[in-house]
């Protein structure tokens, strides 16, 4: 009998079994998920401030691409640009230059943060406070004035006094100076996004000690959330190994969403956009969409069970 009429043939091969079309079917089948989420705000204003200590982990990106998430699904959001380099407010297609009323006019000069507050191109529900170059010296200012680290909770509790939004995000520098501390004393949760590699715990112990001392002399109301797992290669060991650790530390903040590296993500800032109005159907801004509506309904779920209890 000849050898091939016993032999197992291979299985043909498919294109349809193939990791890019693996990755394509599930990348439509998430933008159809979304295309049918419907979500309900309950008229609270969850005030959030976005930091890590650590450059370079996505804190920016992350700010702007999950309040433009949330504008796309209804919420009105209210993006506060505490950075210096004013990054925020560029993504936001928002005018921050140095004749601009700005955050550091309400800082400083205790002028009403409606007053300041532009609305971006990119939809009527979302705002922005921005960031101009004379935030700089900030720091050094505020060290003299009164009640310097409550400015900004000041100024926030006034404007929503008069203002409804759903959320409030607060985008720090990448430090714990006067301006970290004024909008953790500002804020109810803390978001962290943690880049998935080498030494992506680093400072978080800092960070949290941070957090901590706010709780106990500034803000009892202030905790950690949420994490958000950024820059993630699905292609290597070391994000995954990253991302357990993280998970196995913060069971329950880490968000079940991650955000891929992305070249989208990457390049919307350049022309004044999120990576939701870049190209609102890359992996990226799906990846923001999915996390953005994690948020809501993690949120609504936390308010359920304090009501039970």
């Amino acid at each position: 009998m000849p050898e091939s009429e016993n032999a197992t043939s291979p299985a043909p091969f498919s294109i349809d079994d193939s990791p890019i079309a693996r990755e394509l079917a599930n990348l439509t089948s998430r933008r159809k998920a979304l295309a049918e989420v419907q979500l309900e705000f309950d008229g609270k204003t969850r005030v959030i401030t976005i930091s890590n200590q650590k450059g370079g982990v996505g804190k920016t990106t992350t700010t702007v691409n999950l309040a433009a998430g949330l504008a796309s699904v209804g919420a009105r959001v209210l993006v506060i640009d505490l950075d210096p380099q004013g990054n925020a407010s560029t993504a936001l297609g928002v005018p921050h230059s140095a004749d601009v009323p700005s955050i550091y006019d309400v800082l400083i000069e205790e002028e009403p943060l409606a007053d300041v507050i532009q609305v971006s191109p990119e939809s009527p529900n979302l705002l922005c406070a921005p960031s101009t170059i004379h935030l700089a010296g900030a720091e050094i200012e505020l060290v003299s004035r009164v009640a310097r680290e409550h400015r900004l909770r000041t100024a926030l509790e006034g404007y929503l006094a008069e203002n409804h939004v759903d959320f409030v995000f607060i985008d720090c520098p990448p430090s714990l100076g006067l301006l970290t501390i004024n909008a953790f004393a500002a804020a109810e949760e803390v978001l962290i996004p943690i880049q998935c590699e080498y030494y992506a715990l680093e400072g978080l112990s800092q960070l949290l000690g941070s957090v901590s001392m706010i709780q106990k002399h500034l803000n009892t109301r202030l905790h950690l959330s949420t994490i958000l797992l950024t820059m993630y290669d699905g292609r290597t060991r070391l994000a995954q190994q990253v991302a357990d650790e993280v998970r196995t530390h913060f069971p329950k903040q880490v968000l079940t969403t991650v955000i891929p590296r992305s070249v989208r993500v990457s390049e919307a800032p350049s022309f004044g956009q999120t990576v939701i109005a870049y190209d609102g159907q890359s992996a990226g801004a799906v990846a923001y969409r999915e996390a953005a509506v994690e948020i809501v309904t993690r949120g609504q779920q936390h308010t359920a069970n304090e009501g039970a209890l």
